[in-house]
């Protein structure tokens, strides 16, 4: 008897628990949606009641940074967990700017978050904007690790607009009045057809980059404009794959993450914030980011400590327990904490991007512009004539509403002191950056100035992709 006890003891000392089930896990990234663009975040106009629920019922970070304030470098880091420097995606593939921006592409060597997933026995699928890469077929989603591709390979306004199937190409031209809704329903199936096992989904909206198109049941139905329409169509959209996840019993199954790349474009919100889209002010940097896991994220809960866009790998990395890739330097951090508490920023600062160069660095209260803040698109449409978009809709390649957005409609604060290198910006008494006070703490500017050197000093693995020569001849609007 003795001796079975002590076997019994020796088999229980040696015992570990089994893994728990690894988590599907949905990353929901709006395009081009402002900092203040949802009801949550505080919008009067424009009714989110799906996006609010999903904050509702789970966290709602409020000092959330993309590092670059245009798509494609942002989706880069999303997927890679490094600042674009460092991926080597510092501009935006473009197909209609020449050769340079035609050819850009995430360099093959960088492993990307459902190349990780796939490994691990997740089905990876994506729906939307990929972005990254479009001119030869090894660049696209299905070779960088998606089991399944349905979208526009680069944003909605940039010609030839097509639909491709995995590689090919299966509409053209796109009827983009219907786009989000046939986007849902493919991201519904796909759902349904992986619900047994664990799944990643990448849902990469079309909504709200311009030119905005809407189901017929939206249209000028929200009493807020187009853009209003287009945030109810979003807000649907998030609703139906919420139900989805419901109807198949997957909510206490499924990390449900919801951000945006980059500020707004005309017509939307940055929510107080000075500047917009293709800003380094924080119209251009801060967006929303909502989390919902019932049972491990609590309902309701807010946290205002900085997070940046790479966070999102390594948090993903982190739920469905798997490993970071060995032997390359990330920038993201497992921020579940903060989804689930009240623990810090991981964080000591964060910078942001512009192009190929280092532009800002933030801690949790400052924010210092090293080069000279901008707000790209502030020179638009001053003529006192009305601004013809060059990617406007044409009802031919482009098959939208006209009543697309002017520059007249700036989505962020216009007014401040006049940018110039080396401004330091107390974000938490002066949130939309009017009053540069780097002549009151030369203190915080010495140390966010330190830090910013310390990385930038760090070599760029990809320097083809970050080189100037590889800029779009014509900056327009993305």
């Amino acid at each position: 008897m003795k001796k079975i006890i002590i076997a019994s003891a020796l088999l229980l000392a040696t015992w570990t628990a089994p893994a728990a089930p690894r988590p599907n896990i949905v990353l929901i990234l709006a395009d081009d949606l402002g900092y203040g663009d949802l009801g949550c975040y505080g919008h009067a106009k424009f009714k989110t009641p799906n996006l609010d629920r999903l904050a509702a019922e789970g966290a709602r970070l409020t000092h959330f940074n993309c590092a670059a304030a245009f798509c494609a470098p942002t989706r880069a880091t999303l997927m890679t967990g490094r600042y674009p420097f460092r991926c080597g995606m510092t501009q935006n593939p473009t197909p209609d700017a020449g050769p340079a921006a035609d050819g850009l592409h995430l360099p093959e060597d960088e492993v990307t978050l459902p190349q990780l997933l796939k490994q691990a026995g997740y089905a990876t699928g994506m729906v939307g904007k990929w972005h990254l890469g479009h001119a030869k077929p090894e660049w696209l989603p299905t070779r960088r690790g998606f089991d399944e591709y349905l979208g526009i390979p680069y944003s909605n306004d940039m010609r030839p607009v097509q639909v491709l199937e995995g590689t090919q190409r299966v509409e053209y031209p796109v009827v983009q009045a219907t786009l989000t809704q046939r986007y849902t329903a493919r991201a519904l199936d796909f759902v349904e057809r992986n619900r047994a096992r664990p799944f990643f989904l990448y849902f990469a909206q079309m909504l709200v980059h311009k030119p905005l198109a809407v189901a017929e049941e939206r249209y000028k139905h929200s009493g807020a404009g187009l853009y209003g329409d287009a945030m109810s169509e979003l807000d649907w959209s998030v609703g139906e794959l919420l139900a989805k996840l419901k109807a198949l019993g997957l909510e206490e199954q499924t990390l449900v993450l919801f951000t945006s790349d980059n500020g707004p474009w005309f017509g939307g919100s940055s929510g107080g914030l000075r500047g917009m889209k293709g800003s380094t002010y924080e119209g251009g940097y801060r967006v929303p980011c909502l989390a919902r896991w019932p049972g491990k994220i609590p309902a309701g809960h807010v946290s205002s400590q900085p997070a940046v866009m790479m966070d999102l790998f390594s948090t993903a990395l982190q739920a469905a327990q798997v490993a970071p890739p060995a032997g390359l330097a990330l920038d993201g951090c497992d921020i579940m904490p903060l989804f689930c508490s009240d623990a810090p920023s991981p964080h000591a600062v964060i910078f942001g991007v512009r192009g190929p160069q280092l532009a800002t660095a933030r801690d949790a209260r400052w924010k210092l512009h090293v080069l000279a803040p901008a707000d790209q698109f502030l020179k638009l449409g001053k003529s006192g004539q009305p601004w013809v978009d060059p990617r406007g809709p044409d009802g031919v390649t482009i098959l939208a509403p006209h009543e697309q957005y002017q520059p007249s409609e700036h989505p962020g604060v216009c007014s401040g002191d006049a940018p110039a290198p080396m401004q330091l910006f107390d974000l938490l008494a002066d949130p939309a950056e009017q009053h540069d006070v780097a002549a009151q703490h030369p203190d915080v500017v010495a140390r966010l100035k330190q830090a910013f050197d310390a990385v930038n000093a760090q070599p760029r693995p990809h320097p083809e992709q970050s080189a100037a020569r590889d800029k779009p001849k014509k900056e327009t609007a993305r």
